[in-house]
């Protein structure tokens, strides 16, 4: 009997474990779901859906009309409503949930992290007068409104459909580079602190080894967040 696999992606590892699927198993359908927040995403291998389910009962719909015998959950570590609703419907449909999300950066004794739990910690923490860049989800910097009395660089991978409400900011449109291209972005921008979320994984590790070897303090949110 054949297989048909929905990957929860988004995510690099996602990506490499879609292509792994489709080389191993060229029988089995792989279905790779993203969220969608990107507008020209990386091309996946295997059939791609974007966009949410509607909850855990709308991904036990789709489990269930599209035959999926394995789900697995590769999606980035601080996608929790998409892993809570997983979970749901694994319970719900009977079908083995297989959970691959990174783990986390783990702080080297030449780093100089500043650990908080949330966003609005983190808001807090900034000192005053700082250039700081920014490396968040487009979703999660306005709450970094108020704080007029700080620059921002803000790295986005899609130009915002609308103006950012901070007040003091440069936008840079990209992805993460590696620590060459991250290092000279920090000095060219003058960044004192950057603020991020411990996502794991190697794809934006580099500004974290770039911070270390220029001793910038990194203000960073910790995945219980």
């Amino acid at each position: 009997m054949s297989q048909t696999i929905l990957i929860l992606g988004g995510t690099k590892e996602a990506a490499e474990l879609a292509e792994k699927l489709v080389l191993e198993l060229p029988q089995a359908r792989i279905i790779s779901s993203l969220a969608g927040r990107t507008k020209e995403p990386s091309p996946v291998v295997g059939e791609v859906r974007i966009g949410g389910f509607g909850g855990a009962e709308g991904l036990v719909r789709f489990l269930t009309q599209n035959n999926v015998t394995r789900l697995i959950d590769a999606t980035h570590p601080f996608a929790k409503n998409i892993s809570k609703n997983a979970k749901t419907a694994a319970v719900n449909t009977g079908i083995k949930l297989e959970i691959r999300t990174r783990q986390p950066w783990q702080k080297s004794q030449d780093d100089h992290w500043i650990e908080v739990a949330t966003l609005e910690d983190a808001r807090k923490t900034i000192p005053i007068g700082a250039r700081v860049l920014l490396a968040l989800g487009s979703q999660h910097i306005d709450i970094f409104k108020t704080r007029s009395d700080v620059h921002f660089i803000v790295r986005m991978v899609d130009e915002p459909s609308t103006q950012l409400s901070l007040p003091n900011h440069q936008i840079i449109i990209g992805k993460p580079g590696d620590i060459e291209d991250e290092t000279a972005l920090l000095k060219q921008f003058s960044i004192t602190h950057i603020v991020c979320r411990n996502s794991g994984g190697q794809g934006a590790y580099a500004k974290i080894e770039a911070a270390r070897a220029l001793k910038i303090p990194v203000i960073i949110i910790g995945q219980s967040a």
